[in-house]
């Protein structure tokens, strides 16, 4: 039974996923940051007093997987992330601080913990997708969106970069690695900002139907498209592939984005 790990899977995509691969026969150990996560049900396990933001979620995820004596995970999907709003006239330093550590900091340093454990844990034919956002992309960036959003969009070029060079550091282990744009999702985080008045426009689409393209496209994905970013879902909810990519119709599903 292959074994898949999700990091921040009570919620949104996390959860969905943590769904979707329990009932393809998976063994998922799923990560919450509460100390009272849902009850584990078939399949599916959950760590409890993960939060990626801090140094310790290295150690008490392998504490865990050492005490179950899990010896290879076939696919690690993080998800956690954290999303707050800036502009010009009102950025945030501590806004900024948790979401580098939150998207970029925590996510790079987890991986780096799995691959120093053992040449197994992270081996030959693992894959690992970090969950970024068309949003990281600088080619895409186009004066049609606008500026502002400062941490939210660099944190995840920071993790676009963390991919390319883990994906360098693990190629000869046989460990893939990738970065994702999974769509544009109808979740508490994207209504936290007051991106669900963009959600009909935008074709915003439920966490459910997000983890069911992603885990499709996971199925496909191998070491010969390593170190690369992907949207799963194509370029229907990226307002600004047009301008930068040409017209959707002549774009393909999946798409590889553009750094």
């Amino acid at each position: 039974m292959p074994t898949v790990l999700i990091v921040g899977a009570t919620r949104g995509l996390g959860a969905s996923l943590a769904k979707a691969y329990a009932k393809a026969d998976n063994q998922v150990l799923a990560t919450a940051r509460s100390s009272n996560p849902p009850a584990n049900s078939k399949n599916i396990t959950y760590i409890p007093g993960i939060d990626i933001s801090t140094p310790n979620a290295g150690p008490t995820i392998l504490n865990f997987l050492h005490a179950r004596k899990i010896t290879h995970l076939d696919i690690v999907v993080i998800t956690a992330g954290y999303f707050a709003t800036e502009s010009l006239k009102e950025p945030s330093f501590d806004a900024q601080e948790k979401m580098y550590r939150t998207c970029v900091i925590g996510p790079t340093i987890l991986t780096t913990a799995l691959a120093n454990d053992s040449d197994t844990l992270l081996g030959n034919k693992s894959k690992v997708i970090f969950v970024s956002s068309e949003s990281g992309s600088i080619t895409l960036r186009h004066e049609s969106e606008g500026g502002g959003n400062y941490g939210h969009h660099a944190s995840k070029t920071a993790l676009n970069m963390s991919t390319k060079l883990l994906s360098l550091d693990l190629k000869e282990r046989g460990v893939a690695v990738v970065a994702v744009h999974p769509g544009f999702m109808r979740t508490e985080m994207t209504k936290g900002v007051g991106f669900d008045k963009f959600w009909d426009d935008g074709g915003a689409v439920t966490p459910d139907e997000a983890a069911k393209s992603l885990a499709e496209w996971i199925e496909t994905f191998d070491i010969s498209k390593t170190g690369q970013y992907w949207a799963p879902r194509g370029p229907a909810d990226i307002g600004t592939a047009e301008p930068v990519l040409g017209p959707k119709d002549k774009l393909s599903t999946p798409l590889q984005l553009p750094w």
